[in-house]
Order: structure tokens, then sequence, then C-alpha cells
């Protein structure tokens, strides 16, 4: 049965760092393609990274300040967050198998987990 975990968020201030992860299980892992989605209230979901057989990818809006990794024996898939920013703020997804593996793609996953919210401080 398809598991993913989320673990990391938190409440940062403005410029701060998170290291975000996700630990999935054997079947969802085997899907190479992973990656990362955001939600924030009244907002649609919005694909941040992906890793694949072609790379890794960033939405233009994180590029630069997010990136993606992935540990294959522990079967984890990490984001780290540098300088975070106001439009950061929302529930971050893990996600696994796409239709697509494209940041657009990530955004409708055919595994995702629960989510961990990530909030900038004042």
């Amino acid at each position: 049965q398809a598991h993913l975990v989320e673990s990391g968020g938190g409440s940062v201030p403005p410029g701060g760092s998170l290291r975000l992860s996700c630990t999935a299980s054997q079947d969802t892992y085997s899907t190479y393609c992973m990656g990362w989605f955001r939600q924030a209230p009244g907002r649609e979901r919005e694909g941040v990274a992906i890793t694949g057989a072609g790379g890794t990818d960033y939405a233009r809006s994180v590029a630069g300040r997010f990136s993606i990794s992935r540990d294959d024996i522990e079967r984890t898939l990490y984001l780290r967050i540098d300088d975070l920013k106001p439009e950061d703020t929302a529930m971050y997804y893990c996600a696994a198998d796409p239709p697509l593996c494209t940041i657009k793609g990530i955004t409708h996953p055919k595994y995702w987990g629960q989510g961990t919210q990530v909030t900038l401080s004042s």
C-alpha cells in the first residue's frame, strides 16, 4: 500500500531555512518520479520541485531557494527551503507518480502524504 509521511515543517522567521523530509513505502518509492507541491488557503495547488529520470526541476517562484534531493537507501525525499518568504507559507505535500514528471504534473500525483505546514513567523 502506498504510503508517504512528511515531517520538518514549522514556523520560521523571514529569511530562515527549513528541511522537509518525506519517508516513502517501498511500493511508492519504486515510482521514480517524486516531488513536492504546496497549497495555501484559498489557493490552488502549486508544484514546487520534482526529481525523476530527467533530473530535477523547480517552479520559477522557488528556483535558487529550494533544493530537492533523495536518499534511495532510506527511501526518503527531502526539500531544503532557504531564504523563506511570505509567499512560501503553505501546507507542503510530498507526492509520487504524477501523470507527467513536470512541475505542473506533480500537482496531480497518484500518491501524496498528509502534508506538513510551513509558516513564516513575524
